[in-house]
């Protein structure tokens, strides 16, 4: 039996290809190409002087896959971006309920309240918590007003936790306020009916149901903490090492341009790690 030909079947396919070469060529340039640059850069010798050296060879990735100071700093990364982000689920929760449950004549200005703290750069958005937070600042002034000694809240975890949390807040509140849309309130009327306090409805009935939006709320604020700079900088001021600073270190301070590469590497290996949990955790909640 001969098969059947669908008239413009090629043509179809060459449209759709003619379609997708732009996005293909700008990935490209923009981030296979640079990605293997730095793979390059990371097999090059250097000098102290920072110029690279004409051989290649595996000594810059022995050095720092074997250096407990790397393995430190990765950890303590991890750690930061973890609390940073269970501190900004908790905060964005109750954000985020009260606006979906909101009349639909509020839940539109308040929503655009929620993300309008994205149109001011990060930049000033830091700087204004050196403001609050610093020696002189609104918060240890305050504690001094009342009679208390404030504890150090800058330049340490505690600074640069609550600034990350306040700039990643809208990301967050975005990811759980498409996840409550699977929200159901007959499921919760009905639990309550049967005896079901308000902490059981929302542990039982509202967590699983938002358990998507709750799971990219998480995985995009963790992925954004590990690849921050700007706010570690000026909010850890140097004391809370992480990957990203110390990429920004090497490169322009040091001038070691391989380490710096080989960090990226690293950095880049640990956001594949964290796609593929969080691919593996939506599939188990849907």
């Amino acid at each position: 039996m001969s098969s059947i030909a669908f008239p413009g079947s090629n043509q179809n396919k060459s449209r759709a290809t003619a379609l997708l070469m732009p996005a293909l060529i700008v990935n490209i340039i923009g981030f296979v190409w640079p990605l293997g640059l730095l793979a390059v850069i990371s097999l090059r010798d250097t000098a102290t002087s920072g110029a690279f050296g004409l051989t290649f060879s595996l000594s810059t990735w022995r050095t720092v896959l074997l250096d407990p100071h790397y393995y430190w700093l990765l950890l303590s990364t991890l750690k930061i971006a973890a609390i940073t982000m269970v501190a900004t689920l908790i905060v964005s929760f109750p954000v985020a309920m009260f606006v979906y449950r909101s009349s639909p004549r509020i839940k539109g200005p308040l929503i655009v309240v929620c993300i309008m703290p994205l149109l001011i750069s990060a930049v000033i958005r830091t700087y204004g918590w050196i403001v609050i937070l610093g020696d002189q600042g609104l918060v240890p002034s305050a504690i001094r007003a009342l009679g208390g000694t404030p504890y150090p809240m800058l330049f340490n975890t505690f600074g640069l936790v609550t600034g990350m949390v306040e700039i990643l807040m809208p990301y967050m509140i975005l990811a759980l306020l498409s996840g409550f849309g699977r929200l159901d309130n007959s499921l919760e009327e009905a639990a309550a009916s049967l005896g079901a306090n308000k902490f059981t409805v929302l542990w039982r009935i509202t967590v699983p149901l938002a358990a998507p939006g709750i799971l990219l709320g998480c995985f995009l604020v963790f992925v954004l903490t590990i690849s921050a700079f700007i706010t570690p900088k000026i909010l850890g001021g140097g004391r809370v090492p992480l990957l990203a600073t110390e990429i920004y270190d090497q490169a322009v301070l040091t001038l070691n341009w391989p380490v710096a590469a080989v960090l990226s590497y690293i950095t880049l290996f640990i956001f594949g790690i964290v796609v593929i949990f969080y691919v593996k955790l939506i599939r188990m909640v849907d």
